[in-house]
C-alpha cells in the first residue's frame, strides 16, 4: 500500500486518489462524494471544505482526523475501522449519518448539523456538541457521561434510555430531556 506523509492535496480528482496510508496530510476542497474509500488510512489528517457525501468507508481508519466545513451526509461511520478511531468536526453538515455502537469519547462537534444522525449505543462520554443542531438525532442506550449539550439545540434525549452521568445542559435547553414525558412546558 502507498504511503503519503505531510502532503497537501487541493481540489483533487478523487477518482485518482490511490488506496494508501495518509499521515499528517491536508485535503482542501476535495470531492470524495459517492466514492469507495474502504481500507484507506488517515492519521493526523485535516479535511477542509471537502464533500464526503455517501462515501463507503468499510474498514477505513480515521485516527485523530479533523473535518472543517465538510459535507458528510449519509456516512456510516460505524463501518470504519474502530481501532483508535478519533475525530473532530467543525462547521460540518452531517445529516443522516450513523455512529452506531462506536466508542468515540471526547469527540468535538462544533457548529454541526446532525439532523437524523444515529448515535444508538455509542459511547460519547466527554463529547461536546457546541452550537450543533441535533434535530431528530437518535440517542438510544447511548453513553453520554460528562457530555456537553449546553449550547446544543433541538435534541431529544430520554434520560431513562441513555446514560447521562454528569452530562451538562443549560437551563434553556432542558426541554430536550423531557420530550419523552409527553408534558407541556410553558
Amino acid at each position: 500500500m502507498d504511503y503519503f506523509s505531510e502532503q497537501k492535496f487541493t481540489k483533487l480528482d478523487t477518482t485518482k486518489v490511490p488506496k494508501a496510508d495518509y499521515d499528517n496530510c491536508v485535503f482542501t476542497e476535495c470531492n470524495f462524494a459517492n466514492q469507495d474509500l474502504s481500507d484507506y488510512k488517515f492519521s493526523d489528517c485535516d479535511f477542509k471544505d471537502c464533500d464526503f457525501s455517501n462515501v463507503k468507508i468499510n474498514q477505513t481508519a480515521f485516527r485523530n482526523v479533523v473535518f472543517k466545513n465538510c459535507k458528510l451526509i449519509g456516512i456510516n461511520f460505524d463501518d470504519a475501522h474502530q481501532f483508535n478511531i478519533s475525530f473532530r468536526f467543525e462547521d460540518c453538515l452531517m445529516n443522516h449519518s450513523s455512529f452506531y455502537q462506536l466508542d468515540i469519547r471526547k469527540t468535538m462537534f462544533k457548529n454541526c448539523s446532525l439532523n437524523e444522525t444515529d448515535f444508538t449505543e455509542a459511547n460519547l462520554s466527554n463529547s461536546v456538541f457546541t452550537e450543533s443542531n441535533l434535530t431528530n438525532a437518535v440517542f438510544d442506550r447511548t453513553i453520554l457521561d460528562n457530555a456537553d449539550f449546553r449550547n446544543a439545540i433541538h435534541f431529544s434525549i430520554n434520560p431513562n434510555q441513555n446514560q447521562l452521568i454528569k452530562a451538562k445542559f443549560s437551563r434553556d435547553n432542558l426541554s430536550g430531556l423531557l420530550d419523552g414525558l409527553n408534558i407541556i412546558i410553558e
